[in-house]
């Protein structure tokens, strides 16, 4: 019976959440924020979530590891469990529109008011005020304000709750999300019957930004060099008239937009540079900025690497190049802050420097939105040294499925739910982790060689019953055996993970005939046991074979279609041999040294091959135990072939094959004839 299991549910806003169940490590260099999930045990549960921001929502649910134990198909019973999850949502009706510098009236009573306020691109602050706060029944402005939309796993939404006089009622938003609607929630906190009256005024303070293009750069120095083989602009006098015309002209300007071109490489993999492979010049004036387009829905289901260099002749000692990495909105406040945080997102942090000129950051399933690259040089020690410096930084930015395509351990595989395209890694070799870096459990080269080899010569054990066979003349048996030790010894040369592996076929081809061989070896066994007559015996070994041949293309991992045609043999043998002994009233075979020394040593090895088959292999023994099913049941076939008949010469097929006259024997009429 199925017993109850904990399943663990994950939600996230905006990409797939980044789940990690086994706690296994993670590739250097990668940001993983901790998931929001749920626990539940085969019963129904619910979350509530207050005005979710708007876009796509992501769920995920595993159930907890599994047992190494491999069981076979059809022999344990299968637990399905379902999940089903159900979204309700509730919309608001009534929402006023906050328009800058406009004051809107409200009234608060028992029912919160829902405002909205649509925030342009190039907005530097946000400032929201309460003016003309009264209520009728207490002192002071009793209002809490909720400005933004919950997301999960963090949650930036920024609360206000005015107690005191009116006049110091307010929220400053440095970087607030571009281009999109800010909701407002406002509280009344006097009471069911008391009204609360303001007036909301919100304020945006706008920047403006220097965009710098290849065009741009060329008009302003026609006789600039250009290095044609890396495609970067050397920093002569297009970059200096750039960063003179900020320092003397920055007033207006609160950042350097460098243009971005977004090229779609193939699948979740897409790749970004600067306008004409232009890099990127950063000063102390304001921070450079680039915008990545990650906004079409389709591209959080890959891992966003950002790899960044600086030339150490351009960086000093006392200079330090930091960079923020936001989706939403760029961090701009690199002269009060170094922390990357914007209103509503905790971004990710680099710096550079003349100790470490190269920076990397990897983020796993990126949310889906504009993000942002700022980028500004600061000198902590000594501020006077910036004013003059500046340094290019080469920019490698890729959204790639997965990272390295998961290695020499590990093959990146793509996966579509409900239109929603995502990437992972299956890693192989005792390998794992996120990109099958984690080697806490990898086997070494010289384990893999080992398993190699146990699982490829054990299939020599085949000779004995392929020696045998032909040594009683029956060749069909023997080239059934023969199959199945050539297929099997390569199948599972190409099954092997890591190094080891030769492959000459297909994997799957060398599969279907593996499993092939070993079916109708079994099944060929037990009818040569049965010793029927020549053209029945033959008639059931062609129909056995197109049986297994079709229920191993139904379902190759059934038990029972390998198991059922096996059994029909056995019952056709029992059958055999229960006629036999009435019809002689003696037991079958006769021999008490045929059953000691041959039936009940095969027997015995046939039964202990199908318990370990069934119930004792497992994932960390698997190379041990699946080269002893393979030696027993080789050696079972050797021990359970019947003797050859007492007429039939030893190695007589062989001398049929000679090229010369011979007289053949007719057993049945006594004849000779020659041929």
């Amino acid at each position: 019976m199925c017993s109850n299991v904990e399943i663990t549910v994950y939600f996230r806003y905006g990409a797939p959440p980044v789940i990690n169940p086994l706690g296994t490590s993670f590739p250097a260099n990668t940001s993983v924020q901790p998931s929001f999930f749920v626990k539940m045990l085969q019963s129904n549960a619910s979350i509530n979530i207050s005005h979710p921001a708007p876009g796509d929502w992501f769920v995920a649910a595993h159930l907890p590891p599994s047992s190494q134990k491999i069981e076979v198909k059809g022999f344990v019973p299968t637990c399905a469990y379902i999940f089903q999850p159900d979204m309700l949502v509730m919309r608001v009706v009534e929402v006023s529109i906050l328009e800058p510098n406009v004051p809107l009236p409200q009234t608060l009573l028992s029912h919160p008011s829902y405002l909205k306020i649509f925030v342009p691109e190039y907005t530097q602050e946000l400032r929201l005020e309460l003016q003309g706060c009264a209520s009728n029944g207490s002192l002071g402005c009793p209002v809490h304000l909720t400005v933004g939309s919950a997301t999960l796993p963090s949650n930036f939404q920024k609360v206000l709750t005015c107690t005191g006089p009116a006049w110091v009622c307010h929220l400053l938003l440095p970087s607030p999300p571009w281009d999109r609607w800010l909701q407002v929630t406002a509280k009344s906190l006097a009471g069911p019957h008391v009204s609360v009256a303001f007036s909301a005024v919100v304020t945006l303070t706008a920047c403006r930004p220097w965009i710098v293009n290849f065009k741009q750069l060329l008009q302003s120095s026609p006789n600039q060099s250009c290095n044609a083989s890396t495609g970067l602009l050397s920093p002569s006098p297009g970059y200096q008239d750039l960063g003179r015309n900020i320092r003397v002209g920055g007033g207006p300007f609160c950042l350097v937009n460098y243009q971005v071109m977004r090229e779609d490489m193939d699948v979740v993999s897409v790749h970004f540079r600067p306008m004409d492979r232009v890099s990127v010049l950063v000063h102390s004036g304001m921070p450079s900025v680039m915008r990545l387009y990650l906004n079409t829905g389709m591209d959080s289901g890959g891992s966003l690497t950002i790899s960044l260099w600086a030339n150490k002749s351009m960086i000093s000692n006392n200079t330090l190049v930091m960079v923020c990495v936001n989706a939403a909105s760029p961090f701009l406040l690199f002269n009060t802050s170094l922390n990357c945080t914007t209103a509503f997102f905790q971004g990710y942090s680099l710096s550079l420097s003349t100790s470490s000129r190269k920076a990397k950051l990897i983020i796993p399933y990126p949310e889906t939105d504009n993000w942002y690259l700022s980028l500004q040089l600061v000198c902590p020690q000594s501020p006077e040294e910036c004013e003059k410096a500046k340094v290019l930084i080469e920019t490698t930015l890729y959204l790639v499925p997965c990272l390295d395509d998961c290695g020499p351990y590990g093959q990146c595989i793509l996966l579509r739910r409900h239109g929603y395209l995502y990437a992972g890694c299956s890693c192989k070799a005792g390998w794992r982790g996120w990109s099958c870096t984690d080697n806490s459990t990898a086997q070494s080269t010289a384990q893999q060689r080992m398993a190699t080899l146990l699982l490829t010569l054990s299939n020599l054990m085949f000779l004995a019953p392929i020696t045998l066979s032909v040594y009683r003349c029956l060749l069909v048996e023997a080239s059934i055996y023969a199959y199945t030790m050539f297929f099997s010894t390569f199948y599972h040369a190409c099954d092997q993970p890591g190094e080891a592996v030769l492959c000459i076929l297909n994997y799957d081809t060398l599969q279907y005939c593996d499993f092939l061989g070993s079916g109708v070896s079994i099944w060929v066994t037990i009818l040569c046991m049965a010793r029927l007559k020549a053209a029945l015996k033959y008639v059931l070994l062609l129909l056995g074979t197109l049986v297994f041949a079709m229920s191993l293309q139904l379902d190759r991992r059934g038990a029972w279609n390998m198991m059922g045609p096996c059994l029909f043999a056995f019952v056709i043998m029992v059958t055999m041999w229960v006629y036999r002994c009435g019809h002689r009233r003696h037991c079958y075979p006769t021999s008490w040294q045929r059953w000691v020394f041959y039936l009940l040593p095969g027997i015995s090895m046939a039964a202990l091959a199908i318990t370990i088959y069934t119930s004792m292999m497992t994932s960390d023994n698997y190379y041990y135990t699946h080269s002893i099913w393979h030696m027993l049941l080789a050696g079972s076939a050797a021990f359970l072939l019947p003797p050859r008949d007492k007429h039939v010469e030893p190695w007589a097929c062989s001398q049929k094959f000679t090229c010369h006259y011979q007289i053949c024997k007719n057993h049945r009429e006594e004849l000779y004839t020659v041929t």
